[in-house]
C-alpha cells in the first residue's frame, strides 16, 4: 500500500533537494495532529523526516533544541542529530537512532531505564542560563483559563471551580531550564540497555518539574520504585509542593480538553481522571 502524504510540493521539492532519491521505508505519523512523520533511506543512510502543516508552532521549537540545547546528548548517541532544517517550510531531518520506543517495552517497567532518563534530563536541565521569569505562572494561569474556555468534557461544576481556583493562584518568579515539554516513556527509545531520547517539539524554557508532570500521571502512578530511580538519575527533586500541584492541574485540563478536541477519548479520559483525583487538593475556593 503506497503511503500518503500531507506534505506540501514545497516540502516534497526541499526533502527532494537536500536527499536525492529518498525511498520512504515507514510512515512514523501518530496521526492526531497535522505533522508528517517519515523514516526514508537515501545513499544507504536511514533519516527520519518531520514536516508540520501551517497551524503548526512545533517545529521551530524543535530546531532551537537541535541547535541550542542537546549537542551533547547527540555527541553521546543520546538524541538524534540534525541534519537538515527549514524553519520556514516546516520540514526537518534528522538522522535515524537505532531503539526500540521504551513505551509498551519491557524497559517500561524498568527501574534502570527511569535512571537513566533522569540522568538525561538532568544534564539537558543544567543547560541554561540561570534566567528568572517573573510572568511564567501567570502566562501558565491564563493559557490553562482559555483552555477551559474552550469545549470540552469537563463536569461543569468541577469546570467552575476549576476556573475560580486558578484566577487566584500565586505568580512568584521562576527559574527556567531547557525542558524536553513530553517527556516520558513514549519519546524514549532503548537500544542495547541504553535510554535514548526523541522529539523536541515541545522543547522551551520552563520551570525544571514541568517535565516531570506527564510520568506522574502515569509512569509514577502507583510505580515508587519508577519513580525513586528516576530522582536518583536526576539527583535531586525540583517539585516545591505548591507550585508542583498547580502545574499537575494545568496539565491534566490541557490534556483532558486537547484530547476531546482531537478525538482522542482515551487520553481525553485520562486527563479527566487526573483531575478527579486532583479535586480534593485545591483546597477551599
Amino acid at each position: 500500500m503506497p503511503i500518503q502524504t500531507s506534505l506540501t510540493p514545497r516540502q516534497l521539492a526541499v526533502l527532494a533537494g537536500w536527499l536525492p532519491g529518498y525511498a520512504v521505508r515507514r510512515d512514523l505519523s501518530w496521526g492526531l495532529v497535522d505533522t508528517t512523520v517519515w523514516e526514508i533511506e537515501c545513499g544507504g543512510e536511514r533519516f527520519v523526516v518531520k514536516a508540520a502543516g501551517p497551524d503548526d508552532h512545533h517545529l521551530a521549537r524543535e530546531v532551537q533544541a537541535h541547535r541550542e540545547w542537546i549537542g551533547p546528548w547527540v555527541t553521546a548517541g543520546r538524541a538524534p542529530e540534525l541534519v537538515h532544517a527549514d524553519a520556514e517550510v516546516k520540514i526537518i531531518v534528522t538522522r535515524y537512532l537505532d531503539g526500540d520506543l521504551v513505551l509498551g517495552h519491557d524497559a517500561a517497567r524498568d527501574p534502570e531505564a527511569y535512571r537513566q532518563a533522569g540522568e538525561l534530563l538532568a544534564q539537558l536541565h543544567s543547560g541554561g542560563t540561570g534566567a528568572i521569569d517573573a510572568d511564567v505562572e501567570q502566562r501558565a494561569n491564563e493559557h490553562t483559563l482559555a483552555w477551559l474556555a474552550k469545549p470540552h468534557r469537563i463536569e461543569p461544576r468541577l469546570a467552575e471551580r476549576l476556573g475560580r481556583v486558578i484566577s487566584r493562584w500565586p505568580t512568584p518568579p521562576v527559574p527556567l531550564v531547557p525542558t524536553h515539554g513530553d517527556y516520558q516513556p513514549r519519546n524514549w527509545l532503548i537500544h542495547d540497555g541504553q535510554v535514548r531520547v526523541i522529539d523536541f517539539g515541545r522543547a522551551a524554557l520552563r520551570p525544571a518539574m514541568t517535565d516531570f508532570v506527564r510520568m506522574a500521571g502515569r509512569e509514577f502512578h502507583g510505580e515508587p520504585a519508577q519513580e525513586a530511580a528516576f530522582l536518583a538519575g536526576y539527583g535531586s527533586d525540583p517539585r516545591e509542593p505548591d507550585a508542583w500541584l498547580r502545574w499537575r492541574v494545568r496539565e491534566a485540563v490541557g490534556t483532558a480538553v486537547w484530547a476531546y478536541q482531537v478525538g482522542d477519548t482515551e487520553f481525553e479520559a485520562h486527563g479527566i481522571r487526573l483531575l478527579a483525583e486532583l479535586e480534593s487538593q485545591l483546597g477551599t475556593d
